[in-house]
């Protein structure tokens, strides 16, 4: 059994949104996003994988289909298969995010 601790996956860049890999596998990865203040994740779609973000630390502004929302701390939402979707921290403070996405059934 893996077990983790997610202080060891919060590494931030300077130069743009870092992925930090928690567990992958075929049929699922998961991650936590780290942002620093004015950085994003440009809005993309994933034609057969839904995504699940929840915000750990800080708050966002998340977007998915049309509909924008500030999310903070203990917050989340998800962008069905098909629906765009992207995340900008628009604070003076680091965001952090996990992020579990998984193939449609």
């Amino acid at each position: 059994m893996k077990v983790v601790n997610l202080s060891d996956y919060q590494q931030f860049s300077s130069e743009k949104m870092k992925k930090n890999n928690i567990f992958q596998t075929p049929r699922l990865f998961c991650d936590v996003y780290c942002f620093e203040p004015g950085q994003e994740q440009k809005g993309h779609v994933h034609g057969d994988q839904d995504k699940v973000y929840l915000v750990l630390e800080g708050e966002g502004t998340f977007k998915v289909g049309n509909e924008e929302r500030v999310l903070a701390r203990g917050q989340g939402t998800m962008a069905p298969a098909g629906e765009e979707h992207g995340v900008v921290n628009h604070t003076r403070a680091r965001l952090k995010v996990l992020v579990i996405v998984a193939p449609n059934p």
